[in-house]
This record gives structure tokens, C-alpha cells and sequence, in this order.
């Protein structure tokens, strides 16, 4: 790891100013720290702001909830109000990584974490993330982790967040902060997709800070569920994953939210599926029908194909849970 220098911010508008190309951002580390120790990031300066005041979860007049970015994932998932009203967005982070890792590991900075791809943290491999133009290695290599829906000739990495799927289904929006003043970007255009300019992964300026995430009251999400479908059980990235949120009414879908993890660069939002189910019977052949809706545009690679099928199986499973036995206690 290479020396660099570091500032403690103590307020917002210190931490914005610091800002500037060679710069980044520190708060729980759990990332950035790894991708220094292997040279993929090699910043000149880094700004701690893990003690800035964005560590609280505050009511809406809306009736949503405004969750500071330096809240911590396990903070988050224990919060009564979002197990009560979000239950797959507590799940969905509980599924992620370890409770250590939970510990550390912020609001903000588990959106903009990095792809997970092997070939992106193999330096003696071609990577179009870390190397604009050198070539994807996993197009063609071991590819059994890799998108199936929205991925180009340029790079076919997945976004490995949790959470973020869980945030996509609900609407979130994500508040920035830069020395121009303050934005808002809906968190389902946070994350890019990767055309030929696979290494522009966000939306967000290079100078622009995160500072919280607002998620909507969005009524039909307090009946739902965050499943994961992983080779291990404990500390292992999707292969695929699904939030789900549904509000059956005779028999019939009056409200559906979702979205999938492991199958893309960014959280992917089913609304091809949902525009299917809305109105539709709260059937396993209807919720299998939505599936195959969304997952007519998958494009899988030479080890990957599998997640077509798994995928339906893990949409339709989700819903047909939903219908039978609610969200989990």
C-alpha cells in the first residue's frame, strides 16, 4: 500500500471541500481498505468522515424514513421501524457478508462498494473496470458469478450489494452532497450499466459525498421477503437473489414490488415482471409467467446459464411464500 495523506472531517462542508482528484472518502472501510492492500485504489489522500453526524434514522412527514449514510448495516437491520414497515431491507442486509463486517460497514458505503469480480482484483488479468480497454477476462474465463441481464461486450460484473436490491424495490432515493450544493438521484439510476465505459460505475461526480438515503412509504412492503441463493450459507455473494413485496386482494395482485441481486452491474428492478403480476391471479403459474417475462432479455455467458433457470425458480418461490406465509417474524 502506498503512503498517502488523511484528513479528519469533522462537519460536511469540510469533508466536500477536502475533495479532489487522488481523494476518497472513508467510513467503515470495509471496501476501500481492502482494494488499497491489493493497488486497485491507490488514493493520494483519504478523508475520514466516519464521525460525521449522519448516523441517525428519522420519520418522513411522509411517512417515510430518512436513514443517515454512516449508519451502520447492523444498526440498520435492527431498527424496529425497518423490520416493521422494510422487512426484506432488514433481511437483505443481515444476508450480507459477516456480523463483523455488519458492524463496520455504512449505509453509503455498501452502495458504492465495487464489483467483487475476480478478474477485477487479479491484476495480471485484462479489466475494463480497472483498466479502461484492456479487455474483460471473464468474457470467455470463469464466468459462473457473472450478469446475465444488462451486461455489454465491455464487462459482464455483477454489483454485488444486498441491500441495495432491497433499496431498489423500494424507491429509495439517495441525498449527495458536493461544494455546488445538495442533489437527489433515485437509487435505480445510482449505478450504471456498463456499456463500453465499464469503470464509470455511478452516477455520482467524483466530488460528490453521500449523505443519506430517504426510502419512500411504500405500504406493500410490509409484506415481504429478501431471499438469497448463494453456494454457502454464511459470507458468500449472491448467485441470485430477490426482494420481494406483494399485496394480494381476492385472489388477485393489487400491489407487487421486485427486484434482483447477483444478475447484474446494479440492483435490477423486475418491471417487466411487475407490470405482468399487477392485476394478475396470485398464481405459482402467473408468478412463473412474470419470470419468464423478465428473464426473456438474459444473455448468459459459457458457465453462467444456470441462473435463468434459477432465477425463476427463486422469483416464483419468493412470491408464492408471500402469499402463503407473509414476511418472517
Amino acid at each position: 500500500m502506498k503512503d498517502f495523506g488523511y484528513v479528519a472531517a469533522t462537519d460536511v462542508a469540510t469533508a466536500v471541500r477536502e475533495i479532489r482528484p487522488g481523494a476518497k472518502f472513508l467510513g467503515g472501510g470495509t471496501n476501500l481498505v481492502d482494494l488499497m492492500r491489493e493497488g486497485i485504489e491507490a488514493p493520494d489522500t483519504v478523508i475520514d468522515i466516519s464521525r460525521l453526524p449522519l448516523t441517525g434514522i428519522e420519520e418522513l412527514p411522509d411517512g417515510g424514513l430518512r436513514v443517515g449514510a454512516l449508519v451502520r448495516n447492523s444498526d440498520l437491520a435492527a431498527h424496529p421501524t425497518i423490520r416493521a414497515r422494510y422487512p426484506m431491507l432488514a433481511q437483505a442486509v443481515l444476508l450480507g457478508a459477516s456480523g463483523q463486517l455488519r458492524n463496520m460497514a455504512t449505509v453509503g458505503g455498501n452502495i458504492l462498494q465495487r464489483t467483487r469480480c475476480l478478474y477485477f482484483y487479479d491484476g495480471t488479468q485484462p479489466c475494463n473496470k480497472r483498466e479502461p480497454g484492456s479487455g474483460c477476462a471473464a468474457i470467455g474465463g470463469f464466468n459462473r458469478m457473472h450478469a446475465i441481464l444488462g451486461a455489454s461486450e465491455s464487462c459482464i460484473a455483477t454489483h454485488p450489494s444486498d441491500m441495495c436490491v432491497a433499496l431498489a424495490a423500494l424507491d429509495a432515493t439517495v441525498e449527495v452532497e458536493s461544494v455546488r450544493g445538495t442533489r437527489r438521484i433515485p437509487l435505480r439510476d445510482v449505478h450504471a450499466v456498463p456499456a463500453d465505459t465499464p469503470h464509470v460505475e455511478t452516477a455520482l461526480e467524483p466530488d460528490e459525498l453521500i449523505t443519506a438515503v430517504e426510502i419512500p412509504a411504500v405500504p406493500v412492503a410490509a409484506n415481504s421477503r429478501y431471499r438469497k441463493v448463494r453456494d454457502r450459507a454464511s459470507y458468500a455473494f449472491a448467485l441470485v437473489s430477490v426482494a420481494a413485496a406483494l399485496d394480494v386482494r381476492d385472489g388477485q395482485v393489487a400491489a407487487v414490488r421486485l427486484a434482483l441481486g447477483g444478475v447484474a452491474a446494479r440492483p435490477w428492478r423486475a418491471v417487466e415482471a411487475e407490470r405482468v403480476l399487477t392485476g394478475a391471479a396470485a398464481t405459482e403459474a402467473e408468478f412463473r409467467r412474470a419470470a419468464d417475462a423478465e428473464l426473456a432479455a438474459a444473455r448468459p455467458q459459457s458457465e453462467n446459464g444456470f441462473k435463468i433457470e434459477l432465477a425463476r425458480r427463486t422469483i416464483t418461490a419468493t412470491l408464492l411464500r408471500l402469499t402463503t406465509e407473509g414476511s418472517p417474524a
